[in-house]
Parts: C-alpha cells; structure tokens; sequence
C-alpha cells in the first residue's frame, strides 16, 4: 500500500543534481551513466534511507519534496547478527517505525 514521504531540502537538491545530463566525453573510461541511470540510483539509495521501493515513487501533489510509495515492511530492530525483534509483534511502540 502506498504511504506519503516528505523528503528534505537536500535530499530534493541531490535528485535533481543526478537528474542532469553529463556531457559525453570520448576517453577510455566508457560511456558515463545516463540521466536516468543516475536518477534511478538517487532513487535506490533515497528509498534506503527513508524505507520505500524506490520504483514504486509517484507524485503526490502536494510539492516537489512530497511524494507517495510502497513502504518497505519494518523488520524491527536487530538484537543480534541478522536477527530481528519482529516489528509485526510491537503494540504500537516499535523502536523503529513506532507502529
């Protein structure tokens, strides 16, 4: 289901700083990534941070920060390598989500 994000300032400024297009230089290193590539990659890595699926982002109508997206589910907090409290089986007081 999807829920609103209001993402920051900076984060705003990163998106569109990646949405620029990059002059295509004729060196050895290859071809430079594409505006969309590195707007899809602002996108993964914004989506890390705020806990969404960054393919899932849609405008939400309410600025340019706003936007809705499919949260990625809490898994609560880790209480030892790789496991988890089990945010499904907090009563509203998850450390993490505070659902």
């Amino acid at each position: 289901m999807k829920k609103d994000f209001e993402m920051t300032a900076e984060d705003l400024q990163t998106l569109l700083e990646a949405m620029k297009p990059v002059p295509m230089i004729a060196l050895q290193c290859g071809r430079p990534t594409s505006a969309q590539e590195s707007a899809n990659a602002a996108w993964a890595r914004l989506g890390e941070k705020m806990g969404f699926y960054p393919m899932t982002v849609a405008p939400n109508g309410k600025g340019n920060r706003f936007f809705s997206a499919n949260a990625v589910p809490c898994k609560g907090f880790e209480i030892e390598d790789n496991v988890f409290s089990g945010c499904d089986q907090s009563s509203g007081d998850c450390p993490v989500c505070g659902e």
